[in-house]
């Protein structure tokens, strides 16, 4: 299995095609961050890998002032295009363990499905001194959960059974209930209070190409050998079209878990 830096890096191999065909965030989030950490007009966010901006753009359209660092050339030059329209938001090509803070402190540090990525040595001491006391660390977490075409999600496992050998045999999507809330890094750390969790389900329909598209832009599938990795998708495109009439739907669960550094 590839180390996590391998991994986080091969988002940035296709900037295009990730900005094309990963699923928007639901607009809940952002509704539930407003509600929590007071995000609009004069909010100073940092976020942790803004990727092409998807998960940016909500917070712009809010008021907010946005300074989003993200790792990937590619990604920010997309996310650049993409935000141009929001004068507020800079896009800073850099890894946050590396990234200097400035010295006004942030009201809000936010990742998006990014978090996980960034050394977990560095990432909660580093969001807590990013933050005016009081400030909220947010992250969201995306889920693949049990529902939307389930028969396919169980038939598809063999084929993956096949071609990665990091597969668990019989593993199957737990249900959105099943899956832990999980504070514990931050509730170690002494540095904020209590998490506060909310979550969002979110069934997307994909044709067989789209869905294919989404595949091609998971780090798992992209650290498998090019062929394996054709092989794998040629078997799974084959199973949409000739048992699924060429179209799946799938079942995200969208989790932030926000929690409030400590004023003192």
């Amino acid at each position: 299995m590839a180390d996590r830096r391998t991994l986080r890096r091969t988002f940035t191999e296709d900037a295009a095609l990730y900005d094309r065909a990963r699923p928007h965030y639901p607009a809940g989030i952002f509704n539930d961050l407003d509600a929590l950490a007071g995000t609009g007009p004069g909010c100073r966010v940092l976020e942790i890998g803004c990727g092409t901006g998807q998960a940016t753009a909500p917070l712009a359209a809010r008021g907010c002032e946005v300074v989003a660092v993200e790792l990937g050339a590619e990604m920010a030059e997309v996310a650049r295009r993409n935000l141009k329209g929001f004068p507020s938001v800079e896009v800073v090509n850099a890894t946050v363990e590396e990234w200097p803070l400035p010295d006004e402190p942030f009201d809000l540090v936010f990742a998006a499905t990014a978090f996980k990525w960034v050394d977990p040595e560095v990432r909660v001491a580093k969001a807590a001194a990013a933050l005016r006391p009081g400030g909220a660390l947010a992250t969201v977490e995306t889920h693949h959960v049990a529902g939307g075409t389930e028969a396919f999600f169980a038939e598809v496992q063999d084929y993956y059974e096949r071609y990665d050998p990091e597969t668990p045999e019989g593993l199957r999507l737990s249900p959105a209930y099943e899956v832990p809330r999980d504070s514990t890094e931050v509730d170690r750390s002494g540095l904020f209070g209590t998490a506060i969790f909310r979550r969002h389900e979110l069934d997307i329909s994909y044709t067989t190409s789209e869905y294919l598209d989404v595949l091609r832009t998971y780090s798992g599938h992209r650290a498998l050998p090019p062929g394996t990795l054709a092989e794998l998708l040629d078997c799974i495109g084959r199973l949409i079209d000739d048992r699924f009439r060429g179209r799946i739907t799938k079942r995200y669960m969208f989790e932030l878990r926000l929690a409030y550094r400590n004023r003192t």
